[in-house]
């Protein structure tokens, strides 16, 4: 683990939902990187919490995705390959697709449009003022969040929530220059417009060819060595 430590839980009611939130911005900001080992002990006694809590916070990390069962059963930030983030992409291509048609369908008024600008300007700013990298990440699933809170459709949206955690790794794992391309605001702003538009077809298109980008710039190696290294 490289950065900060993680830092003791204050005693409260909800320490399992502390240590969960703790371990989850853990791995999606990159101070875990995929393949690192979790070891319960360890971090039961950096988070001065049971095992048990710990125990139930990875759990549910597993669940969503972000930790997997290795040899031996030793629990690890998950690590995609090119197959499975190329995977992983389909599916959310899938999902934002149909949520563009949704809201083409459904007529959107002025101040939905509006959001949708607004965000690509927050991304935009967050890329071109030099933002820290977990910014940048957070304006870029931001604006594709929003698309599915303007489909209207609550599975959707529920479904693609699903699929934030393996994103935020896959991204967070990159190169640096490949998660730049990935994250370009000139990338987003065509889609709105054809949003604005109501031309469906290219709106999808679009979609098409960013999400097939970063699969290209997002899935490739990048010199991870895949060792057993423990975490510091």
């Amino acid at each position: 683990m490289t950065g900060p430590t993680l830092s003791s839980l204050a005693r409260s009611t909800t320490l399992r939902e502390q240590a969960l939130q703790t371990l989850r911005a853990a791995i999606t900001s990159g101070r875990y990187r995929p393949g690192d080992h979790l070891g319960e002990v360890e971090i039961a006694e950096r988070l001065a919490v049971s095992r048990g809590t710990v125990r139930e916070a990875l759990r549910h990390l597993q669940q969503e995705g972000l930790v997997t069962a290795g040899a031996r059963g030793m629990l690890r930030v998950s690590r995609l390959s090119p197959a499975e983030v190329r995977e992983l992409f389909q599916v959310r291509e899938a999902l934002e697709g149909l949520a563009i048609t949704q809201i083409i369908e459904s007529s959107p008024g002025p101040e939905a449009l509006r959001s949708l600008r607004d965000a690509v300007a927050r991304l935009h700013a967050a890329v071109e003022s030099g933002a820290d990298l977990s910014a940048k990440v957070e304006a870029d699933l931001a604006f594709h969040l929003l698309l599915c809170e303007l489909s209207g459709n609550s599975v959707l949206l529920k479904t693609w929530r699903g699929l934030e955690g393996p994103i935020r790794v896959v991204v967070m794992s990159a190169a640096a220059e490949r998660r730049e391309v990935a994250m370009a605001a000139s990338a987003h702003l065509p889609l709105v417009e054809a949003i604005e538009r109501g031309d469906a077809a290219a709106a999808q298109g679009v979609l098409r060819a960013h999400m097939a980008a970063a699969v290209e710039q997002l899935g490739a190696a990048d010199g991870d060595t895949g060792d057993d290294r423990p975490v510091h």
